[in-house]
């Protein structure tokens, strides 16, 4: 099922963090763990899920990953560990 989407991968915890937007997180996500994505992502073996946010709205799950993506690191980091403390992949969560 499709649905707006903006995640957080990650190689490790504290590691290497990207951010994204999606219309399908489950598929993004494997794609992320398959590295069938090239880029930044795949260069820095971002593959564990460490969080995420749904949305009725692709618009407002854009506006949500800009402001996230503007933010600092340490902005990023307080956000994971709010919500996965221990930074599991969350990936079994979601499919």
């Amino acid at each position: 099922m499709k649905q707006p989407a903006i995640y957080i991968v990650a190689n490790r915890k504290n590691g290497t963090i990207y951010t994204g937007v999606t219309s399908d997180l489950v598929a993004r996500i494997y794609q992320h763990k398959n590295e069938t994505l090239e880029g930044f992502s795949t260069k820095h073996d971002c593959k564990k899920l460490v969080y995420y946010e749904l949305f009725t709205e692709m618009e407002a799950a854009i506006l949500r990953e800009k402001q996230i993506k503007g933010s600092s690191r340490k902005k990023k980091i307080q956000l994971i560990e709010a919500m996965n403390p221990d930074w599991f992949d969350l990936y079994e969560r979601i499919v």
